[in-house]
């Protein structure tokens, strides 16, 4: 007989791996996590520079950690040897490089497919992030520059002048590292930098006044043109302009089609679900940075998926004893 899984966890991130640990340490057994990339935590590998700080809080917010999962402000690699240590002291089973395609309910469990077949499980939390399909503009990109047209630095070389497209903390973080490597601008369409977090507003500014970054703030792009190999930004309110590279930074965006496919009802381009975190399908969750308009903190993923185990185990026993 094929084996039912207690919990799948569909994403190792925050609140995934949170959901599990918490679940393990409420005595819930035959938990596993379903990760789509190589490894837990993909988009803080990706998208955050090495020795990148990593706070437990976003924007300022002030989240009381409810759970027993304790975790400080840190930076990238302190981060992820955290989770590791999680994975590792609470018998998680992280089952790596699967992707969901949808989620069915049967009688009495789910059926997680995915390619080649199914893993089944009484109850499913979905903590996939919008990071893993990042935004992109909608006019199109000519196919001679497309590697010209990037969403995080890998491809960035030095000496290159770069234009950084977006006004939150990846954009700002993007083109303060190019700083001293590169002749970076930044475009935003608005004046300032408010979506970034305070730290981040302080560090381009001060890029920003010492001459290290070149705003094109208020500013709004038309389209992109091949100009002899390199990128030709059209601008709607000033003169074109040519780079070497474009790095778009817009953020993410909410997986509808993969919700729609799961009958996840969404409102306002977020999944609905109640004050436990389930949606309109019974034993269905979700979790993390899905459940925000433009993402969250940490501290709010990894309080989302200690309560959704204290629920699923009809009460908390023991929480930070």
């Amino acid at each position: 007989m094929e084996k039912i899984y207690n919990l799948a966890i569909i994403g190792a991130g925050p609140a995934g791996l949170a959901a599990a640990v918490e679940s393990y340490l409420q005595g819930i057994d035959d938990i596993v996590v379903l990760e789509k990339d190589v490894n837990h935590n993909s988009t803080i590998r990706k998208y955050y520079k090495d020795n990148k700080r990593v706070d437990l809080e976003w924007k300022g917010q002030k989240v009381e950690l409810n759970g027993r999962i304790v975790f400080v402000d840190g930076t990238k690699e302190s981060t992820l040897d955290l989770f590791d240590e999680l994975i590792e002291n609470h018998n998680i089973e992280l089952k790596t490089q699967v992707e969901v395609t949808s989620i069915e309910k049967e009688d009495d469990y789910f059926n997680v497919n995915i390619a080649g077949g199914s893993v089944k499980a009484k109850r499913v939390v979905v903590t996939i992030g919008r990071m893993g399909k990042p935004n992109k503009p909608s006019y199109k990109i000519p196919p001679s520059i497309r590697k010209k047209v990037n969403y995080t630095l890998d491809e960035c070389q030095d000496g290159e002048k770069v234009l950084i497209v977006g006004g939150g903390d990846s954009a700002v973080e993007y083109a303060v590292d190019l700083v001293g490597r590169n002749e970076v601008a930044i475009c935003y369409r608005r004046e300032t930098f408010r979506r970034a977090n305070p730290l981040n507003q302080r560090n381009i500014a001060n890029a920003i006044a010492h001459n290290e970054v070149r705003p094109i703030l208020g500013v709004n792009i038309d389209g992109l043109e091949d100009d002899n190999g390199r990128v030709k930004v059209l601008f709607n309110e000033i003169e074109p302009e040519t780079f070497d590279r474009v790095i778009y930074a817009i953020g993410g965006t909410t997986p509808s089609a993969f919700l729609a496919s799961s009958g996840i009802e969404e409102e306002d381009g977020k999944p609905k679900y109640d004050e436990h975190y389930e949606t309109n399908i019974k034993g269905l969750f979700v979790a993390g940075d899905i459940t925000q308009e433009s993402g969250g903190s940490i501290a709010l993923g990894l309080n989302q998926g200690y309560e959704i185990a204290c629920y699923i185990k009809g009460g908390c026993k023991n929480c930070k004893d």
